[in-house]
């Protein structure tokens, strides 16, 4: 068991429905990650921008990115997560991809598809949540609009860090804020949000505010330019404030339909 992770946010203009060249792009930036570097977080939809036209760019599971996510994590001795668009049995998903340094692919189904954007039209939904054990860690990955469905992310697992990569825009980039930071707090672990930055073909504009949250919510990382941000997750500060404060101990039990 790592007591500490290192984490490397990738906050980054993404180039419109072009894999080939954001594979580029992205390999530069993690070719020069620092040493010690554990996990690598990618933005959601990274080879393409939050298209509505999948068909575009879909891959299967045996496509070029994924054969070139796992031979970045190997090459680079480090987990890379993030999603794309992905082709399965006649339908589209918006996949989360984990990949571990030795090569190994988990995945998780994006549940929440954002309606506001057609996203529900085009994407199939997911419907079940992964939890990724990582390094003596457990972690839950999710995606943008799950981030508004507290339910969906509730520390029913005894997770560490609950982590979501996003295509969130400017005009409710304030929620984006609140929720990163109200999920950190409501679930005793800490939270990371990845976000992209610029503007895509559709004219909607990213501002970044990718950031690292604390158990108790206090802001531990935040960008608003292109820029890899580090930060230390300590397992002794989960460890302490679950201890100290037992807040999970109370929660409500449910059922999800």
């Amino acid at each position: 068991m790592n007591p500490n992770i290192k984490t490397a946010l990738i906050q980054t203009p993404l180039i419109w429905e072009d894999p080939g060249a954001n594979r580029q792009a992205l390999r530069k930036k993690i070719d020069s990650l620092d040493k010690n570097t554990d996990l690598v977080v990618l933005p959601e939809m990274f080879t393409s921008g939050f298209t509505m036209k999948p068909e575009r760019v879909a891959e299967t599971m045996a496509g070029e990115t994924l054969s070139w996510i796992k031979e970045t994590a190997v090459k680079n001795n480090v987990a890379i997560t993030g999603s794309v668009v992905i082709a399965e049995d006649g339908k589209y998903y918006n996949r989360l991809l984990f990949t571990h340094p030795d090569g190994k692919v988990e995945h998780y189904d994006k549940k929440h598809t954002f309606t506001l954007a057609g996203e529900n039209k085009v994407y199939h939904t997911g419907k079940e949540r992964l939890v990724v054990e990582y390094k003596g860690w457990k972690l839950c990955p999710l995606i943008c609009y799950d981030l508004r469905f507290p339910v969906w992310a509730r520390n029913t697992d005894a997770y560490d860090v609950l982590l979501f990569v996003a295509n969130w825009p400017l005009p409710r980039i304030s929620s984006w804020d609140i929720l990163l930071r109200a999920r950190a707090v409501e679930n005793l672990c800490y939270c990371i949000g990845v976000n992209r930055i610029g503007r895509d073909h559709n004219g909607n504009e990213y501002p970044g505010h990718s950031a690292v949250y604390g158990v108790l919510g206090e802001q531990l990382a935040f960008s608003e330019k292109e820029e890899i941000i580090y930060t230390t997750l300590e397992r002794d500060k989960i460890t302490h404030y679950r201890n100290k404060l037992q807040f999970l101990e109370d929660r409500d039990e449910f059922i999800l339909k």
